[in-house]
């Protein structure tokens, strides 16, 4: 399987991340999946005339190419030319290249939130026109037209995510190369279901706090952070508290709250990252799946039967109230 990658209007984080994957790492993930990189910006020694060459050879068909990923939303300004974002040396933009490349590939994957949705690239007013491979924020239809399909009858996968996780975009990678990605395996906005079936929520190391309303008011305590301080991971996909990054940590263990970055549009949730929008004291989103007037009345019964331990230690930095130790029964 031969993979090219190319990086568009973006920082490169999901590069980072992928660089991060451990036990086995990315070089060898890829090895042993039969992939090999035909060119990656960052990772690769060619370049210039080299590279040059490479694209031109699998356009005309020289050179097959089973897998494209695509990192960084795709800028079509000014007045659609594409040349805020040109591919130094090629005198087309990358806008044009990644036109006349998807066709040719077996499979296309839009690597993190930005070449899948337009993610942060596209935030505010969006000068640079910017878009996501196959979306503009959660509407089908980016910079490839809503029918596209890859020669094996695959959308454009979305590993979704901001950075991704190098997890996902190497199990996704692995299952293309064995021919075991199916349209089935995939949500409703392309991205793989297996993560995007798990919520974050999912494994979260504050879920005690959650299930009390044991709540933090500053992001240096312990509790749970939905009712104060804008944390979403009872709504956002991923498995992000199941496998840990780095094997260790998530946005939610390190104390910061989830901000649902696999989804379209995250990056304008119209107020801040750290804060809860309410309506008279109630929180506007709820939890996926859940009633609005069923939350209301287990949240009542929640914070009645809160014992002294949670409601303590949920506001303070540290473990203040350990557990009540439980003699054997003889």
């Amino acid at each position: 399987m031969n993979m090219l990658w190319l990086q568009a209007s973006g920082c490169g984080g999901c590069t980072m991340s992928l660089l991060c994957a451990e036990n086995p790492g990315v070089f060898d993930t890829l090895a042993d999946a039969g992939i090999n990189v035909l060119w990656h910006p960052a990772l690769s020694v060619e370049s210039g005339a080299d590279v040059r060459v490479l694209l031109d050879r699998i356009i005309a068909g020289d050179v097959a190419l089973d897998l494209l990923c695509v990192e960084g939303a795709i800028a079509r300004g000014p007045r659609g030319t594409g040349r805020f974002q040109m591919l130094s040396g090629t005198g087309r933009s990358m806008m044009d290249w990644v036109q006349a490349l998807a066709p040719c590939a077996r499979h296309v994957v839009a690597v993190g939130s930005c070449a899948a949705f337009g993610g942060m690239t596209s935030a505010g007013e969006n000068p640079s026109d910017a878009v996501g491979m196959h979306y503009e924020g959660g509407h089908l239809g980016g910079l490839l037209p809503q029918e596209f399909r890859d020669q094996a009858g695959l959308p454009v996968i979305n590993i979704a995510g901001c950075p991704t996780h190098p997890g996902w975009v190497l199990e996704t990678l692995m299952l293309l190369a064995s021919g075991d990605m199916r349209t089935d395996d995939l949500d409703g906005y392309a991205r793989p279901r297996f993560f995007a079936d798990h919520l974050v929520h999912h494994g979260c190391a504050r879920n005690e706090f959650y299930e009390y309303k044991a709540s933090a008011r500053d992001l240096s305590e312990r509790g749970c952070m939905m009712e104060h301080l804008g944390c979403i991971g009872t709504q956002a996909v991923g498995d992000c508290n199941i496998r840990p990054w780095n094997g260790s940590g998530s946005c939610t263990s390190g104390g910061y709250p989830c901000i649902n970055c696999t989804a379209p549009e995250f990056e304008n949730p119209r107020h801040a990252f750290t804060q809860t929008p309410k309506i008279a004291g109630i929180p506007v989103g709820l939890p996926t799946d859940m009633p609005k007037a069923w939350f209301m009345a287990l949240a009542s019964l929640s914070k009645a039967a809160t014992p002294e331990r949670l409601a303590r230690n949920a506001t303070s930095d540290r473990i203040d109230v350990p557990p009540t130790l439980r003699k054997p029964r003889r």
